[in-house]
């Protein structure tokens, strides 16, 4: 399965143009049809439609079609309409024009300030009364279809991009973990031979002297548990076992974006305690490596549905 991004854009457009003389024929214009679908990254998929008032009915339709397709992101679906009615000027009826007058004098008995009608409201009343609206339901479905697979097509691309990323700054951070690995019995065997040479330095023996057994067991003793409070051996264990996961996730595909924005929480999370239990200016360094890396990581997993 494939790794899909929360980010795309796709637009499709479908006109009646070429078959003007047919739509003339039925008394409707040629018209051309513009829908786009954007998503970027949500928690959630959250809709929103920004659909002409003479297609509102067809909101549902969409929405169904879209949360078939898609589970996580926020998606706005925008149609647009125009037809060559607009660049005609047609002749207002006889009939018509009576109406308009007729109704014009009622509403001014009961409106005395209601301002009369300009021309280009006349002609826009006649554009409605002789221009019969045309019938999507046949053609925004489809093109709904057709603009929601080029959509998932560029969320496709995006996130394998995001997954080549991923992967590349996984090898880093294996890279780094390997490094830290042999720092840890060195810092162990340094701090115990700095609580021996502690001990002696406080208890201020003669050079050549040995320490009494008592004292040598307690030094042994705090060496013991400093060392342990300073061995992070678990923490770089636990990071490679999440490396693995996320790299199983990866290139296992599907919708995995939850799963491992969870992880990224967790390798931080040690990445920290592998930094304040470090003993070492090289620790340190390997730490804060870790931690821009994932931060990195934190970042594109966002986009990840």
């Amino acid at each position: 399965m494939s790794v899909y991004s929360m980010t795309g854009y796709a637009s499709i457009q479908h006109s009646t143009s070429n078959s003007s003389s047919e739509h003339e024929a039925a008394g409707t214009p040629a018209s051309h049809l513009e829908l786009e679908i954007r998503s970027v990254n949500s928690r959630f998929l959250d809709l929103s439609f920004r659909l002409p008032e003479e297609l509102r009915q067809f909101e549902p339709a969409l929405r169904e079609l879209i949360i078939g397709q898609l589970k996580r992101g926020k998606v706005e679906v925008r149609v647009s309409v125009e037809s060559n009615a607009q660049s005609t000027v047609p002749d207002p009826t006889p009939r018509l024009l009576q109406r308009l007058n007729a109704l014009q004098d009622s509403i001014k008995v009961w409106l005395p300030q209601a301002r009369v009608l300009s021309v280009a409201e006349v002609i826009g009343l006649a554009v409605g009364e002789q221009i019969p609206g045309r019938d999507w339901s046949q053609d925004l479905p489809e093109l709904a279809r057709q603009a929601l697979k080029e959509l998932l097509s560029a969320r496709q691309r995006e996130g394998e991009r995001l997954a080549t990323m991923l992967l590349e700054r996984l090898r880093c951070l294996r890279d780094l973990a390997a490094q830290a690995t042999p720092l840890v019995p060195q810092l162990v065997a340094l701090q115990r031979q700095r609580f021996l040479d502690r001990w002696r330095e406080a208890m201020a023996l003669a050079e050549g002297a040995t320490l009494p057994e008592s004292a040598q067991d307690r030094a042994l003793t705090e060496a013991t548990a400093f060392a342990i409070r300073i061995d992070v051996a678990e923490e770089i264990t636990r990071i490679e076992s999440h490396l693995d996961e996320i790299e199983r996730l990866i290139k296992h595909g599907g919708e995995l974006g939850k799963r491992l924005d969870f992880l990224i929480q967790e390798l931080h999370r040690e990445a920290n305690t592998l930094g304040s239990k470090s003993a070492a200016l090289e620790l340190t360094h390997i730490s804060v490596d870790m931690k821009v890396l994932i931060e990195q990581m934190r970042e594109q997993v966002q986009n990840i549905e």
